[in-house]
């Protein structure tokens, strides 16, 4: 159960991660950059949300079964 919630994750991840970049790379984005000095709020937190979810699906996967006792 686990290992199908962190590839879940991993997967959400990496849509946001790309989703983020996307956003962060557009028009508007480049307009508001200009003026502010950094991206939109969005992207920022489209990128925050991926690298977080990712990192846990990742975790997940990794860590998922390693109990340390002999089965």
């Amino acid at each position: 159960m686990n290992k199908m919630l962190g590839i879940a994750l991993l997967v959400v991840g990496v849509i946001l991660l790309v989703w983020g970049v996307n956003a962060s790379e557009s028009v508007g984005s480049k307009i508001s950059e200009t003026f502010t000095g950094s991206p939109t709020d969005k992207s920022i937190w489209l990128i925050i949300g991926g690298v977080v979810s990712g990192i846990t699906g990742a975790g997940l996967l990794i860590f998922t079964g390693r109990h340390g006792g002999a089965a």
